[in-house]
């Protein structure tokens, strides 16, 4: 698999973020390895969070949330999944399939031996994050899910397959403000459908454009040069522009069986769950109901709903989110 690399300059004082890289290489799945970046702070002996960040983020979302979190004694590691942040970037967008990146990060979890894990996931980090978490459940024994989701295009009968890609071949790639007012919008259903539009077709994608759209307040300059730095041409944002077409939103997507399959294993997961949404996401407004209702381990915990902060809530509301992880552990001791 061919792939590129960032240059190390390109992180060379990034505002907040003076973790240690760590490096372990994984199995591209075509003979060949790719090697993923992690940060992994704390204490050695500390409860493990593994917080996985989503698109077109890196491991530099969690650099506010670090801190509180390894001050209270727990262990983070943050990966950058591949093709985001300091990991490896394969250069053809059809080598991003969501079963690799479930692969891949399913190898980074059983490399490290990774045991007792509290789940922290977010945007992809769910979509893969629960998937592995399904696959190897004896590894894990806390989750919190917060704006993300496991699409399984429940309640879409396979009917709905060729109207939906009509639709969707009626979208245009607009502008990062339009389709933003469109996802917004959502209308007949369709907000999500211009999200993978943009991210697919818009010539120029500027990921801190993305990033500063979702959030709160105003993100200053040296965030925007951060959230940049990983993806300094074209040829670097491929993953990027591919995860959100990977979304199995359409009834035929290949990786519909694979998530129902998953749902079915959450359905009967009993060990603690939280949600901790925030009430100013369009993408996964309501999609806490799901994990509270069907899950188990869901029943009679602490469920929140961050105010005041968008997609990134990492971003928007570290404290917050940082301190319902804190409490949700220790209400809930292994």
């Amino acid at each position: 698999m061919d792939f590129i690399r960032t240059p190390d300059d390109r992180f060379t004082n990034l505002e907040g973020y003076p973790f240690q890289p760590h490096y372990l290489d994984v199995n591209d799945g075509e003979g060949g390895s790719l090697r993923m970046h992690y940060l992994d702070e704390g204490p050695a002996t500390g409860e493990l969070i593994l917080c996985l960040h989503g698109q077109p983020t890196w491991s530099y979302l969690y650099r506010k949330m670090i801190p509180i979190l390894t001050s209270a004694g727990y262990r983070v590691i943050a990966p950058d999944l591949i093709g985001f942040g300091k990991s490896d970037k394969p250069t053809q967008r059809s080598d991003y399939t969501y079963a690799s990146h479930v692969a891949w990060l399913e190898q980074f979890v059983n490399t490290l031996n990774l045991q007792k894990i509290t789940l922290m996931c977010q945007d992809w980090g769910g979509l893969i994050g629960l998937r592995v978490l399904t696959q190897n459940t004896d590894r894990f024994a806390r989750l919190v899910v917060a704006n993300t989701g496991l699409p399984d295009a429940k309640g879409i009968p396979d009917e709905m397959a060729a109207p939906m890609h009509a639709l969707f071949d009626t979208i245009p790639a607009l502008a990062p403000v339009e389709m933003s007012a469109k996802l917004r919008e959502n209308e007949h259903g369709a907000g999500f459908m211009y999200w993978i539009k943009y991210c697919d077709s818009y010539p120029d994608l500027v990921i801190s454009d993305v990033v500063s759209l979702s959030a709160s307040g105003t993100m200053n300059e040296a965030a925007k040069t951060a959230y940049d730095a990983p993806f300094p041409a074209e040829a670097y944002k491929q993953g990027a522009r591919q995860f959100p077409s990977l979304v199995p939103i359409f009834p035929d997507n290949v990786a519909i069986d694979d998530n129902r399959a998953a749902w079915e294993i959450l359905e009967a997961f009993e060990k603690p769950v939280i949600t901790a949404f925030s009430d100013k996401d369009p993408v996964t407004a309501g999609g806490y109901k799901r994990f509270q209702e069907s899950v188990p381990g869901a029943q009679g915990q602490k469920h929140t709903t961050i105010e005041g902060a968008g997609h990134f809530l990492q971003d928007d509301a570290p404290e917050t989110l940082s301190n319902t992880i804190i409490q949700f552990c220790q209400d809930n001791p292994l």
